[in-house]
C-alpha cells in the first residue's frame, strides 16, 4: 500500500501555458486563431501562455471543445501549478522562521515519527505548522499567549517554553485518538479508587487497566516521554467540556512518582478550573491550587488519619513498610516515596521496594533488571 511517506512529491510544476503552447504546435493554431475560436481575447491566451492569466472553468471547458483536451485536465495543470507557486511563496517567507523553529525539538519529533526527515530548515517550519495546526509563525505565537495565560495557575518551571508546549501538544494528539465516554464525575472518583488499588498489581498492567477506567469515566489518560529541556512530570487540562486530559511524562521513573503524578493531576480535574492548563513539576514552591492538589492526592492515595499513625513508629524497617503497604492496599513503593518526601528516612533507604520505571518504543513499562 502506498503511503504519504512513500509517494512521489515532486518539486516543480508545469505551466498551464507551456502545455497549452504545445497543444497549439500541434493543432497547428496561432494564438489568434485560438482566441478567435474560444470567443476571447488574444492578450487573455497570450497571458495565459506566459503564466500572469489562470485557466478558470469557463475557459478550460472552451479549450475542451477547441483542443480535444478534457476541462479537467486543463483545470487539474493549473491548480497543480498555483499550488506550486504558493509553496514556493511559502518556503521562502519559512527561511524568515528558521530561528523560531530552532527553539523545538524537531529532531526527537523527526525520531518519533511527528514529523517528517527534514529536507531543509524551511522543510522543518512548515512541518513544525502542521504539527500544531497553525498556518503561520504567527499563528503560532498567538496561541502561545492563549495558553501561556492558561497557565497562570500553575507554578514557576524550568521547562523550555517551546519544548513543554511540544509535548503538550503530542499529549493533545495522542488523546484525540482515545475513545472516551463523556466526563462522570461520579465514574471518575470510582475509577481513581480502583486505580489506587491497581498501584499493587505489575506496573503494565496497572497502567493500562488505569488508562481504560480513566476513559470510561471521560478523562483520556496519556502517557509522553518528555524532552530534554523539560520538567513537566504531568498536566491536567479539559480539550473540551466532557473531556479532560491527563498526561504523565513518567520522567522520574519509579511507580511512587508516577502514581502521585497521575492522582495530582486528577485533583485537578476533580476540583479546579476547566479554563486552565495545571503543569506539575514536583518543586517545593507552588500555588495555593497546587498545595491543595498535592494535599487531595497525599490523602487519597494515604489516608492522613492512617499516615500519621505509621509516620509515629519509631523504625521504618522493610517488613514495616510491606506491612503497612498491604493494609492500605497500595504498592509499598508508594510508601517509601511518601516517607523519603517527608525525610523520616534517607532518599537511599527502602529503594528496593519501589518498581522503576523506563521508556521503551515510545511506552512507559517497569523497568527490565539487568
Amino acid at each position: 500500500m502506498t503511503t504519504p511517506a512513500s509517494q512521489f512529491k515532486p518539486d516543480y510544476a508545469v505551466p498551464p501555458g507551456w502545455v497549452l503552447e504545445e497543444y497549439l504546435e500541434t493543432r497547428g493554431f496561432s494564438q489568434a486563431e485560438l482566441a478567435r475560436r474560444c470567443g476571447r481575447s488574444a492578450k487573455l491566451i497570450s497571458e495565459i501562455i506566459s503564466g500572469e492569466a489562470p485557466i478558470t472553468p469557463e475557459t478550460a471547458l472552451q479549450f475542451q471543445r477547441v483542443l480535444g483536451l478534457d476541462a479537467t485536465i486543463w483545470l487539474g495543470i493549473e491548480a497543480d501549478y498555483r499550488l506550486h507557486k504558493a509553496q514556493e511563496a511559502e518556503r521562502l517567507r519559512a527561511k524568515e522562521h528558521i530561528e523560531w523553529a530552532k527553539q523545538f525539538p524537531a529532531k526527537e519529533l523527526m525520531k518519533r515519527g511527528f514529523i517528517e526527515n527534514m529536507r531543509s530548515d524551511a522543510r522543518t517550519v512548515s512541518e513544525l505548522l502542521s504539527l500544531f495546526s497553525v498556518a503561520s509563525v504567527e499563528a503560532w505565537q498567538a496561541k502561545s499567549l492563549e495558553m501561556s495565560a492558561a497557565y497562570r495557575h500553575s507554578p514557576s518551571f524550568n521547562s523550555d517554553p517551546a519544548v513543554l508546549a511540544t509535548w503538550l501538544r503530542l499529549g493533545e494528539l495522542r488523546a484525540r485518538e482515545i475513545d472516551c465516554a463523556d466526563y462522570n464525575r461520579t465514574e471518575f472518583r470510582r475509577a481513581l479508587s480502583r486505580i489506587r488499588e491497581l498501584t499493587q498489581r505489575p506496573f503494565d498492567e496497572a497502567l493500562a487497566e488505569a488508562r481504560r477506567l480513566c476513559n470510561s469515566a471521560g478523562v483520556a489518560l496519556v502517557c509522553i516521554e518528555p524532552f530534554p529541556r523539560m520538567a513537566a512530570s504531568g498536566a491536567a487540562r479539559w480539550l473540551m467540556p466532557h473531556r479532560a486530559l491527563i498526561q504523565l511524562s513518567g520522567r522520574h521513573k519509579s511507580d511512587d512518582h508516577f502514581w502521585f503524578s497521575l492522582f495530582h493531576e486528577a485533583a485537578h480535574v476533580l476540583l479546579h478550573s476547566k479554563k486552565h492548563i495545571f503543569v506539575d513539576a514536583n518543586q517545593e514552591t507552588s500555588s495555593d491550587l497546587e498545595g491543595e492538589a498535592d494535599d487531595w492526592a497525599s490523602n487519597a492515595l494515604i489516608p492522613i488519619e492512617e499516615w500519621q499513625q505509621f509516620a509515629d513508629i519509631p523504625q521504618f524497617s522493610r517488613t514495616a513498610v510491606r506491612s503497612f503497604a498491604e493494609s492500605q492496599g497500595i504498592a509499598p513503593g508508594i510508601v517509601v516515596g511518601r516517607l523519603q518526601y517527608k525525610k523520616k528516612i534517607p532518599a537511599q533507604n527502602l529503594n528496593d521496594l519501589k518498581i522503576y520505571l523506563e521508556w521503551r518504543n515510545g511506552e512507559l513499562r517497569s523497568k527490565i533488571a539487568a
